[in-house]
């Protein structure tokens, strides 16, 4: 799963993707309504990929536990976040058996699940890494007979003239 462009905002609601970066901060798009928004540089601004949560052996990564939610629901949607504490708190414990109880909090396990639900209504939860799809591409057109290529590039010259 690919989070490397995904933003949460503090104190903005949802998840946001990254589009260009200004002089003084970055405009980023809401997966909520698709409305743009500029962020400055002095915004408390986390990116997903960089997120990790506490386990009794060290950290995993945010990307790690999204995927594991997705084997597990088979990349439908999750429970929903508003659930008791609990009820998500047993859900979190099936997908990640050893996190650290006391330092991942309900609230944690709220987010990450929000995030998660967010994320697949919009069809950004796949099993394909960018640089497995750059790959795939690369074969493709590597396979591509060289007639194939330069049959469309000749009738354009040829239009031209």
């Amino acid at each position: 799963m690919n989070l490397e462009k995904i933003l949460a905002i503090s104190g903005k609601p949802g998840l946001y993707v990254l589009r260009v970066q200004t002089r003084t901060g970055f405009v980023a798009e809401s997966l909520l309504d698709g409305k743009k928004i500029t962020v400055n540089l002095k915004s408390n601004v986390s990116l997903l990929s960089e997120i990790s949560i506490y386990t009794y052996e060290g950290e995993k990564p945010l990307a790690e536990i999204m995927q594991k939610i997705a084997d597990k629901e088979n990349k439908g949607q999750a429970i929903s976040h508003k659930e008791e504490n609990a009820v998500l708190l047993a859900y979190f414990k099936e997908i990640l058996p050893d996190y650290d109880e006391e330092r991942v909090y309900p609230s944690d396990v709220k987010k990450i699940l929000n995030w998660y639900n967010m994320l697949q209504a919009k069809g950004l939860v796949t099993d394909e890494t960018p640089a497995a799809a750059v790959a795939e591409e690369v074969e493709v057109i590597a396979e591509t007979p060289v007639a194939e290529v330069e049959a469309p590039v000749k009738k354009a010259k040829a239009k031209k003239e």
